[in-house]
């Protein structure tokens, strides 16, 4: 029988050995994901940070003769392919997620389309980083980049909370209820972080990190545009400020006064890290450390915003 007669056989006899429900495993892909995408905005800011944004000059490859990095490139190819083989880490766990969910493919499809949807972006996060490398890191398209990492992160936050039972229709336990303003809440607190990142990127690409000596600039007002990323970072802090009253007045449990307080550290820490870095020349360790901030921002608030909308309403 030949190879290609006998791979329906081959195909079944693996689907029979993959899990049918949510297992450790699973879970433990999920939270690898997760960690995985906040570290390629770690490194992806390093690239930058340290102006190794073409240490690797061209794209797919290195350079036009090697794949990889060569020694003569120094510590700026190492850093720049670093952060290219991060990606391909990236890709394996994602496909090893799809794999292990093969069989409830229908069942939890919450999940299952979740881990396509991390796959799928992580090619395009490589052509869009293949076409920063070819614009000579054009911050706009640098920006895409960034904007597409923080996507990323918060597709990883859903998924480790569907792969945990914690939110979403497949719950292990029900959670509290919550005050009806909860809800819409926290999903302006998470829509005001999506909007404090992406100015970010626009102060970010008009500042003088630009990941490479020669590198152009988006000529926008550096200073203007930090005062207007302020506005949603102190609505942000409002919001939470004020569901925090709303968890300690009413005495509100469980996993929505952890994520409330979580994201209540993360924003008092990235408040601290940005007024500090503006008013010290934006030194390199709190610009990387801000960008850190922001990975755990969206995923805090993503978190609490996920949580608030699968508690049922008092």
């Amino acid at each position: 029988m030949s190879t290609a007669s006998r791979l329906p056989q081959i195909v079944s006899r693996i689907a029979s050995r993959l899990p049918v429900s949510v297992d450790s495993t699973i879970r433990r892909l999920a939270v690898l994901s997760l960690i995985g995408q906040t570290l390629l905005v770690v490194t992806g800011g390093a690239v930058r940070l340290t102006s190794s944004g073409l240490g690797c000059p061209t794209w797919p490859r290195c350079t036009e003769a090697s794949l990889v990095n060569t020694p003569e490139m120094g510590i700026h190819g190492f850093i720049e392919f670093g952060n290219r083989l991060l990606t391909f880490a990236l890709a394996a766990v994602a496909a090893m997620m799809l794999v292990y969910l093969w069989n409830m493919r229908k069942e939890r499809k919450d999940l299952f389309l979740l881990a396509v949807g991390l796959l799928a972006s992580i090619p395009a996060q490589a052509v869009i980083g293949g076409i920063t490398v070819l614009t000579k890191l054009n911050p706009w398209v640098v920006g895409l980049h960034f904007l597409v990492s923080m996507a990323l992160v918060v597709f990883a936050t859903l998924l480790v909370n569907r792969a945990y039972g914690r939110t979403g229709r497949f719950m292990d336990r029900p959670l509290p209820a919550l005050p009806g303003v909860a809800r819409p809440l926290m999903t302006a607190v998470a829509v005001f972080s999506a909007v404090a990142v992406m100015l970010g990127v626009v102060v970010t690409g008009a500042g003088p990190h630009a990941g490479d000596a020669e590198a152009p600039r988006n000529n926008l007002d550096w200073d203007l545009f930090s005062h207007i990323h302020a506005v949603p970072a102190y609505l942000i802090t409002a919001g939470t400020l004020f569901a925090c009253y709303l968890v300690l007045q009413r005495r509100i449990p469980g996993p929505f006064r952890t994520a409330v307080l979580m994201l209540l550290g993360v924003t008092l820490l990235q408040a601290v890290i940005g007024f500090t870095q503006y008013y010290n020349g934006i030194p390199v360790l709190l610009v990387g450390a801000h960008m850190f901030g922001a990975a755990l921002l969206m995923s805090a608030a993503t978190n609490a915003a996920d949580i608030a909308r699968s508690s049922p309403a008092r």
